[in-house]
């Protein structure tokens, strides 16, 4: 298997790397980095559903939107099970863990909104039944496009395959709430190619998904980031000295760590509706690493890229290891060279008493960072859990050149606009 430098050879850009030097830096339980503490007697948005990623309505520029003073989020969600027979343990109980680990195979994506930004009322399925083409509706990202309301909801297309698509709809609201009407035609856009990001067929356990489209505030143009993995046949994969990094000594073995392959993708429009796309070698790589480097997106600020993405515990390489949260790295350009935010890429990782709390971050460009509870410690020994499937509270994280600090927490599912849109 060819070296990551010479596998992406005369391209654009050569991805940047997250290096096993660099994860040996990851520190749990730095208070500048750590989650505060989530609370087992916390609130469910819903005893009916359950919801996981949270992907709040904004602009292609970023910022978080509201529409006529409402504000909107859409998320995974799926329906709660505490009469169906197979959920039932042999005590007669209902087993929410089960059911709670069974839902990303009947994952739909679902719209709440709010006057405060937060206390959220449901609002429903985004798209009719059958519309979506696939069984599973995953992550991605919906896009306020102009003031008569016009919404374009990228996300992934699951089972068969994985593939990125759009479906573009339209918000109406009234004084009493908000609706999604005319989300009816889903465009597929594009997959794993096999030459630059892994397919199903090198790789049972790839993954290609979360689009998270944005306009590059120097060039103008259309992009996208995405998951994926770098292509080549499962274990094939080369941990070179590039990947390794400047480790100490006794740290130069990399195990079996060539079957961790995460990256960062990105994608540029041939076209400014965003329908015609063109897939490019990732911006960032964690060969040897990490295997996933899911939801990954930016923030813009005093003139640097910030890119952040989320990742947990098992999917480190032998050797490494790292909280369950977001990560992140930044650059000066769109296409990097891209360095490790305080020098590990740790941003914000669940504290190791509470390891599972939460996940699913997305960092928001007024420093806010949402995520979903997982699950909670009910006892000290963290035998007994508390399974969430609900809004977390809502972090602050300043963002300081290189290094980031947390320094608030707020109310649960806190995710206030950015901008108000009066529909046209």
């Amino acid at each position: 298997m060819k070296s990551n430098t010479e596998k992406f050879g005369k391209t654009p850009h050569q991805p940047s790397l997250w290096t096993r030097a660099d994860a040996l830096k990851v520190q749990a339980d730095d208070p500048t980095t750590t989650q505060p503490l989530v609370s087992a007697d916390f609130p469910v948005l819903s005893n009916e559903v359950f919801i996981w990623d949270t992907m709040p309505l904004r602009d292609l520029d970023g910022n978080i939107t509201s529409v006529d003073g409402w504000s909107v989020i859409f998320t995974l969600t799926a329906d709660r099970h505490p009469n169906d027979p197979q959920y039932i343990d042999e005590n007669g109980n209902y087993d929410i863990t089960r059911d709670w680990n069974d839902r990303h195979g009947r994952a739909k994506m679902y719209y709440w909104f709010s006057r405060t930004g937060k206390d959220w009322e449901l609002g429903g399925r985004v798209m009719a039944e059958g519309v979506s083409p696939t069984v599973r509706e995953w992550a991605g990202t919906p896009i306020l496009l102009n003031e008569q309301g016009e919404v374009d909801l990228y996300y992934t297309a699951v089972t068969p395959g994985a593939t990125i698509v759009k479906v573009r709809g339209r918000v109406v609201t009234t004084e009493h709430g908000v609706s999604m009407v005319g989300f009816e035609k889903v465009k597929p856009l594009f997959e794993a190619d096999g030459k630059m990001y892994q397919t199903e067929a090198q790789n049972p356990f790839w993954g290609f998904r979360d689009p998270w489209p944005f306009r590059d505030p120097n060039d103008g143009k259309l992009y996208m980031l995405f998951e994926g993995n770098v292509a080549g046949e499962r274990g094939s994969h080369t941990v070179g000295e590039a990947e390794i990094g400047d480790v100490p000594p006794g740290y130069e073995d990399v195990g079996n760590s060539r079957f961790q392959t995460a990256c960062v993708g990105i994608a540029v429009a041939r076209d400014e509706d965003g329908d015609d796309w063109e897939m490019l070698p990732p911006l960032l790589t964690a060969v040897g690493v990490n295997d996933q480097t899911e939801r990954p997106h930016f923030v813009f600020q005093d003139g640097k890229y910030y890119l952040f993405t989320i990742s947990h515990t098992f999917t480190y390489a032998d050797g490494v290891t790292g909280p369950d949260g977001v990560y992140g790295f930044v650059a000066d350009s769109l296409f990097g060279p891209y360095v490790p935010l305080n020098g590990s890429g740790l941003v914000l990782g669940n504290p190791s008493s509470q390891p599972f709390q939460t996940y699913s971050h997305c960092v928001m460009p007024n420093g806010l960072v949402t995520s979903f509870i997982d699950s909670v410690p009910t006892d000290e020994s963290g035998t007994q859990i508390r399974i969430g499937g609900t809004e977390a509270p809502t972090v602050g994280i300043r963002i300081k050149g290189q290094q980031t600090f947390v320094v608030a927490e707020y109310d649960y599912g806190y995710i206030p606009p950015m901008l108000d849109v009066t529909l046209k």
